[in-house]
């Protein structure tokens, strides 16, 4: 799994004047939570960029005060005047404890129902859900080959080892719909059975 590496500094000063003081330097405030203490850091806003603005799902090494941690992303916000990060959240991983996180889905093979010329929907592009450390993984794969036109496929129908999915399982993930195209060959072609 792709792993982003982030070098902070602790944060001695806290308060809106600290925050402000470290915005203007362009660094963003962050906190990891989780592991055995709570870190309060600061590090450059650029570091960001290929955690944040991304569909995958990263772990990320943050080097802070001499140490490292092993974290997930999970909170940020941004400014609502200018859209720039304001704060981060980590999540810091622990061997033996189980973290929530939201993992990208990702559809593999060609759909039965596409290849009748159908049209794919992706209905939803990530799943929450709860693993240990060592079974987060960069996507969950859906396996769409057997797909056929007017199909979904729900959230119960994904299977991952090791990970339990925390969304409603009857929800549709992706479904196959017909084509306008598709409808009026099919109207067109009811038009000629009846005329016979």
């Amino acid at each position: 799994m792709k792993t982003i590496t982030i070098e902070g500094e602790l944060r001695s000063e806290f308060g809106k004047q600290a925050t402000r003081q470290l915005r203007s330097e362009e660094k963003v405030p962050c906190v990891i939570y989780g592991g055995a203490e709570t870190v309060s850091f600061s590090a450059a806003a650029a570091a960001f960029k290929p955690l944040v603005y991304t569909p995958d799902f990263q772990l990320a090494e943050v080097k802070v005060g001499g140490k490292t941690y092993r974290c997930i992303l999970k909170d940020m916000q941004f400014d609502v005047v200018t859209d720039e990060l304001a704060h981060v959240d980590f999540l810091e991983l622990v061997e033996n404890k189980k973290v929530v996180a939201s993992l990208p889905l990702k559809a593999v093979g060609q759909s039965i129902g596409v290849k009748s010329g159908g049209k794919l929907v992706v209905k939803m592009k990530s799943l929450k859900v709860k693993a240990l450390p060592k079974d987060l993984r960069e996507n969950l794969e859906v396996d769409i080959t057997n797909l056929d036109l007017n199909e979904n496929i729900r959230v119960e129908d994904v299977k991952a080892e090791g990970i339990e999915i925390l969304n409603s399982p009857r929800i549709p993930v992706a479904s196959v719909v017909m084509t306008r195209q598709l409808k009026q060959e099919e109207a067109a072609a009811e038009k000629e059975a009846k005329k016979k």
